[in-house]
């Protein structure tokens, strides 16, 4: 290694009374400052090898695209142990590491046999030569995972020291995905990287991946982000999910990182879902991406669970309702239980109900911190705010009018398991949700018991919607969809009918047992005739896509055109309002259109009032010169408000 500093090493260097780290992007011989106000490196990292160019030209790009400074997007990448710079921890892991992961050579275990289509699919990836998009749109059981195994094994086999990059959509899709991976592949070291790791693990993880060691990386979108130099496949499960677009700081897309990677390093990258995301469809329809299908179940007999809709306007007011839940439902549950087989419950809507409220003066519990709602949750006797985290104990009686009799509104997944268990008391009822796996691990308990068959009825919001292989599920219910038809969100239909068939996906993955049930989904709905759930019944998103491109296209909105969305945060919506006012006449804005600036739907949020303002423009390169500019601009504004910028933002 050089005895000088090189690009991508790792510095410890004076800032202010500070002592920072940093990540060396070019070195250069001369300075145009003078040399006595240059201050020397404290210390270099050098028993670390240097982050690859490759790797810092995909932080340069993020940061330009995202508009966002470079040290936001390269140091945040790296695990935090590695940031603190402490020379004895570093030279632990990495003794460790050589001690604990040896590389064996990558002979997989026998591989299943894979259908025609499977089989088309695995060889299209493993044998494509440079930059090969790739969408793989396959129903749900359809064995996607299989041929992301059996690609990557062909890839580690006829590739040297090539590495495979796998990315999951959330943290509870791990562990089911690195049991797979382990037991197929025993001789080949895997790390996984996602923000649930101990700093410890995830450096020991992190250092696997940059050293070359990890031939096979797994994790969430925080992956896409890793020092991966020797990469030779990108994959990207379930690409449609909202889950890869960062909400906070760098509000980037891993899933189009990913395909910028695969760009840059001229490689393969697959998209993979039941449900593609609007703009891979566009893409995939119009040649851009190779689409790549699987129209059957990969389990043999395996069908695709019939759908049914509970009316509840017409049927289910003549019918006893429990707790939500109308009759022919709870009739459903009890012959899968008298069989013994499972069943799952999907209500998106987490706690005991959405709110209280007093019928004697109608008051209702309010978050005073933000535009919406004090959930109850029962269990904890509390009231929870799930956008500011503010919480109270459940009032004893009105704080208005004085009355004890406060009733709740509307109901969670808790309502529904009490309920559950009042009409079955036998069974075995488990509920997952953000509540009930706060604690490390519980998330992957739950779902171990799930599939050891210890479960009877499964109550679960999205956690339990993708990716779960439940061998022994037959019924789906899902309550209350009916919301996100008539959003102001243009997505929001997109997103339904993606959460809808993902669920739906849970039944029917093995073939029916002789004398079983039928694998079924029923969704109590009170629009029967909308036409996604004439979509949904046909399992045909190839036609709900095409026209929603459609309208997509007569509208004007993504993928025919490029947005950014700038938010204003200030203590009174008027300052917010006048800022972002203010930002729509500092620069040129030839060629771009600027919307009115509005009050955030969610307008109030931890005592600070939200505005926003919608910049959309037909030409990605011209909308990034313009941002380009107007960040400048808008850095240099005196102004006390709180503002952060999107570019493809996911929700207006």
């Amino acid at each position: 290694m050089s005895a000088y500093p090189q690009a991508g090493q790792l510095v410890l260097v004076p800032f202010g009374r500070r002592e920072v780290v940093g990540v060396i992007v070019s070195v250069h011989a001369d300075s145009d400052l003078p040399l006595e106000k240059l201050k020397p490196a404290i210390a270099v990292r050098a028993q670390l090898s240097p982050l690859s160019p490759q790797w810092l030209a995909l932080c340069v790009f993020a940061a330009d695209y995202y508009q966002r400074p470079l040290g936001e997007v390269a140091v945040p990448g790296l695990p935090k142990n590695l940031r603190a710079l402490k020379t004895t921890s570093l030279d632990k892991a990495i003794k460790k590491l050589t001690a604990n992961t040896a590389v064996h050579d990558a002979t997989p275990v026998a591989m299943p046999i894979l259908n025609l289509e499977q089989r088309q699919a695995v060889d299209t990836m493993a044998n494509s030569v440079g930059f090969a998009p790739m969408l793989l749109h396959g129903v749900t059981g359809s064995g996607k995972t299989e041929v992301y195994l059996q690609a990557a094994a062909k890839v580690l086999e006829d590739k040297a020291a090539a590495q495979v990059l796998i990315l999951v959509p959330e943290i509870n899709l791990t562990p089911q995905l690195e049991a797979n991976v382990r037991e197929r592949f025993p001789g080949v070291l895997v790390a996984t990287l996602h923000s649930g790791l101990a700093e410890g693990e995830r450096m020991q993880h992190w250092l696997a991946a940059h050293l070359g060691r990890a031939r096979i990386i797994l994790g969430t979108r925080l992956a896409i982000l890793a020092s991966l130099p020797h990469l030779k496949l990108i994959i990207v499960d379930e690409e449609h999910d909202t889950s890869y677009k960062q909400q906070e700081g760098l509000r980037y897309s891993a899933r189009d990182l990913a395909v910028w990677r695969a760009h840059q390093l001229a490689i393969p990258v697959v998209l993979g879902s039941a449900t593609p995301s609007l703009e891979s469809w566009y893409h995939a329809q119009s040649g851009r991406y190779l689409k790549l299908e699987l129209r059957e179940r990969a389990v043999k007999d395996a069908v695709l669970p019939k759908i049914g809709l509970i009316d509840l306007e017409r049927r289910a007011p003549r019918e006893l309702m429990t707790e939500g839940v109308s009759a022919t439902l709870i009739t459903a549950l009890q012959q899968r239980l008298e069989r013994g087989e499972q069943s799952l419950l999907f209500l998106n809507r987490r706690g005991y109900a959405p709110v209280i409220n007093c019928d004697a003066c109608g008051w209702i519990s309010n978050c005073q911190r933000c535009s919406a709602f004090l959930v109850l949750h029962k269990l904890d006797h509390r009231l929870r705010c799930h956008h500011c985290g503010y919480e109270q104990r459940i009032p004893k009686s009105c704080p208005d009018c004085g009355n004890v009799d406060l009733q709740p509104l509307g109901r969670g997944t808790q309502r529904i398991e009490e309920g559950l268990q009042t009409i079955f008391p036998q069974a075995r009822i488990m509920r997952i949700d953000a509540d009930s796996t706060r604690r490390k691990g519980s998330a992957q308990e739950a779902f171990d018991a799930v599939h050891r068959g210890e479960v009877d009825i499964l109550i679960g919001t999205q956690m339990v919607a993708k990716g779960h292989d439940f061998r022994n599920l037959t019924l789906v219910g899902v309550l209350n969809p009916d919301t996100a038809l008539f959003s102001h969100d243009y997505r929001a239909s997109e997103r339904l009918f993606a959460q809808l068939m993902q669920v739906a996906g849970r039944a029917g993955r093995v073939a029916q047992k002789e004398g079983g049930s039928v694998s079924e989904v029923l969704i109590q709905t009170r629009f029967p005739q909308h036409p996604l759930f004439a979509a949904i019944r046909a399992h045909d998103y190839q036609t709900f896509a095409g026209e929603l491109l459609q309208e997509r296209q007569q509208a004007n909105f993504p993928p025919f055109i490029y947005q950014a969305l700038l938010r204003a945060e200030a203590k009174e919506l008027k300052t917010a309002l006048a800022f972002l006012q203010q930002a729509t006449t500092c620069v040129d804005t030839d060629g771009i259109t600027i919307n009115d600036p509005i009050p955030m739907t969610m307008t109030r949020v931890a005592n600070m009032e939200r505005a926003q303002l919608l910049v959309e423009c037909t030409s990605r390169p011209a909308l990034q010169a313009f941002l380009k500019q107007w960040t400048a601009a808008l850095r240099a504004l005196k102004t006390r408000v709180r503002w952060s910028l999107e570019v493809d933002p996911v929700d207006l």
